[in-house]
């Protein structure tokens, strides 16, 4: 709910993309600074107590914010300042949470468990989606935050209470020889680098989109939170789909595949461009979330197939850090050209953005080539 949430509340505060843009691109940033570190201590450490001290750090933000706005004390600096203390309980979270699967799932498991997950994932974004526009239309942004704060204490709880295996731990090193270790076996896959490469276009289009100008479209033409809620709802359900597709389908070129799913990104901008009524813009919503859960699927079970388990976490940082380190620019940018040249331009812009970069990474002979097979690794 959080994100739907986020940006009515600044669009509503402040009546300006740009700022809100700031407010929006915040955690994403924070993300950027702490990814790596929390690849390392996820490896070093243990993955599952990160994660609870990750949920724990995005509750206490999460209440925060919810504050500011139920006490009328919000402001941009205000929340910059803890969305980028939600950042980095992502950031905490996201190399943890990628590395903790193989030790609670067999190799021959993995693919099915990421589609659950998935699965799991996208009913919680469908239902959260549709409440937030129903939500922040009733109550307003501060108490549908309050109530998406109580999601990430559950997941702690839940998250504490798990038996993984046991977590081998890699040789202490220094920090840097660490670092350094996950960019060696990061780099040594040429597939892996070059659709995170592709990633740090089409994340940086994909989330100005979803986060930013998808919502202030549809206050200007579609209806306001409410119609963005069913479209958001949309695609969360199309993700639900896609991991219930994802369970059982063996796919012989899995990098092939994903990178053909990520076209279906473009489909929302370009119904909003026009705009489409918000019936089309849900059905396109529901493709792309198709699409983008087929590729997660596919590229977290290659990953933890073929990197080794002790190195998984580091691995999956440098993948998030590069997906996701054009995005807060890309948020910055899309709220700037949305003032200046408008929605349709500003967004078939952002479907360039996505659909050039996906050609391309598709002339690299391994992501066309890679043959699904058995993990390189089987140590947890």
């Amino acid at each position: 709910m959080a994100p739907i949430a986020m940006a009515f509340g600044v669009l509503a505060m402040t009546g300006s993309t740009r700022d809100a843009a700031f407010v929006i691109a915040a955690p994403t940033a924070a993300q950027i600074l702490v990814l790596l570190f929390g690849g390392v201590i996820a490896d070093r450490t243990s993955r599952q107590r990160t994660i609870v001290v990750a949920d724990s750090l995005a509750v206490f933000s999460q209440v925060m914010i919810a504050g500011l706005f139920l006490f009328d004390q919000a402001s941009v600096p205000s929340l910059t300042f803890f969305m980028l203390i939600n950042g980095i309980a992502m950031a905490l979270n996201l190399p943890a949470s990628t590395g903790m699967i193989p030790q609670i799932v067999s190799t021959h498991d993995l693919q099915a468990a990421n589609a659950l997950l998935g699965t799991a994932r996208s009913a919680a974004f469908t239902l959260g989606a549709a409440l937030a526009g129903i939500l922040v239309a009733w109550l307003g942004a501060g108490w549908t935050i309050a109530l998406d704060a109580m999601s990430f204490a559950i997941a702690a709880l839940l998250i504490a209470k798990l038996r993984p295996k046991p977590q081998t731990l890699a040789d202490r090193a220094t920090l840097i020889q660490d670092l350094a270790l996950g960019w060696r076996e990061f780099t040594r896959h040429r597939w892996l680098w070059s659709i995170v490469l592709q990633f740090s276009l089409v994340v940086a289009a994909f989330e100005s989109v979803l986060g930013l100008l998808g919502p202030a479209v549809a206050r200007d033409s579609l209806g306001g939170p409410v119609a963005w809620g069913v479209v958001s709802a949309s695609f969360g359900l199309g993700t639900l789909a896609g991991g219930i597709i994802a369970l059982k389908l063996i796919i012989q070129r899995p990098m092939l595949v994903a990178s053909l799913s990520v076209l279906t990104f473009s489909f929302i901008p370009l119904a909003l461009a026009v705009p489409l009524p918000v019936s089309l813009v849900c059905c396109a919503a529901v493709i792309t979330g198709i699409g983008g859960q087929l590729f997660g699927v596919l590229w977290y079970t290659t990953l933890q197939q073929r990197v080794p388990h002790h190195l998984l976490s580091r691995v999956s940082a440098y993948d998030h850090l590069g997906s996701i380190i054009l995005a807060p620019m890309g948020l910055i940018l899309a709220g700037v050209l949305f003032e200046a040249l408008g929605a349709r331009t500003t967004l078939l812009l952002a479907a360039t953005t996505i659909i050039l970069p996906t050609i391309a990474v598709l002339f690299v002979r391994e992501v066309r080539d890679l043959k699904r097979e058995a993990a390189t690794s089987t140590d947890v």
